[in-house]
């Protein structure tokens, strides 16, 4: 599934395209994903313009605003209040792109578009339908939001941070990291891939866990991260960019997907386990 590389891969990708943009058409094919697509959506957007695109952990938000009428001077027209923003969730299997021009006639599962002024289109992919597509008003909240930990990449999250949340813990140090109140958007395959990069075994206790690994755990995630987003994010077979081309990140990948291969370091073989009904590639000689 998209993981927080390729959500943000998405945002850089449609940004250029979208922001200060004007909605003219909203048209939904498929209202029934993870959670129902707002019927008033379509009218409620349309005519509003694209004041940014930003990433909160995997949902995508598209700020939307109209501008005041002018009173004047010029000036006044140039103020665009937020009015809502647009959260989209890819789900396991989902993707946007950007069309410009006439675009083909909609896929079996290309579920809604969102048409601007400059003649592109944003188009939502969703086969598996786990995905979402929301409105928060200027004044609302939303727990899925409100409930959310740091971003792995904002300073908060050091050695220490994690350390402190884990005391006590008796979960497994794989499913803590994944938790999205402690941190957000480590997932399943970046999940392994810090592990085994910090030497730390996915099995052990997430309280057991000395300050030190904590420093080198969060030294890795970060890396790891930074590097994805860099080279666009991770290769699935369901998943392609904003641009219709996929990551390339796969092709680093240590451990995740590797079982049996020898591990890059001690050429012991990898082995797979499952935690939490999500598949686990670690080095058990290299991992303690």
């Amino acid at each position: 599934m998209p993981e927080l590389p390729e959500v943000e891969t998405t945002r850089r990708g449609i940004e250029p395209h979208i922001d200060g943009q004007r909605i003219t058409k909203m048209e939904i094919r498929q209202p029934k994903l993870r959670w129902p697509i707002p019927e008033h959506l379509p009218q409620t957007v349309k005519g509003l313009t694209v004041l940014a695109t930003k990433r909160r952990a995997k949902y995508l938000l598209i700020e939307l605003g109209r501008p005041l009428p002018a009173k004047g001077s010029s000036a006044a027209a140039d103020v665009i209040p937020l009015v809502g923003t647009l959260i989209i969730h890819l789900g396991m299997s989902g993707s946007l792109r950007i069309i410009q021009g006439k675009p083909q006639p909609p896929a079996k599962h290309e579920h809604f578009d969102i048409r601007f002024n400059n003649q592109y289109l944003l188009r939502f992919t969703d086969p598996r339908r786990f995905g979402a597509c929301l409105w928060m008003s200027y004044d609302e909240s939303l727990a899925i939001l409100d409930n959310l930990g740091p971003e792995p990449l904002d300073d908060v999250v050091d050695g220490d941070y994690l350390f402190k949340k884990s005391r006590k813990r008796v979960v497994n140090i794989k499913s803590f990291i994944m938790d999205q109140k402690i941190v957000v958007g480590v997932g399943n395959i970046y999940a392994s891939e810090c592990l085994y990069l910090s030497g730390i075994n996915p099995q052990k206790a997430a309280g057991k866990i000395s300050k030190v690994k904590y420093a080198a755990l969060v030294i890795a995630i970060k890396q790891v991260l930074k590097k994805a987003i860099s080279e666009g994010g991770t290769t699935l077979k369901d998943f392609v960019g904003s641009d219709g081309k996929p990551g390339y990140f796969a092709q680093q990948l240590n451990v995740y997907g590797r079982k049996g291969h020898p591990c890059p370091h001690c050429q012991s073989p990898i082995k797979q386990i499952t935690q939490g009904q999500r598949s686990t590639f670690y080095c058990s000689a290299c991992q303690k």
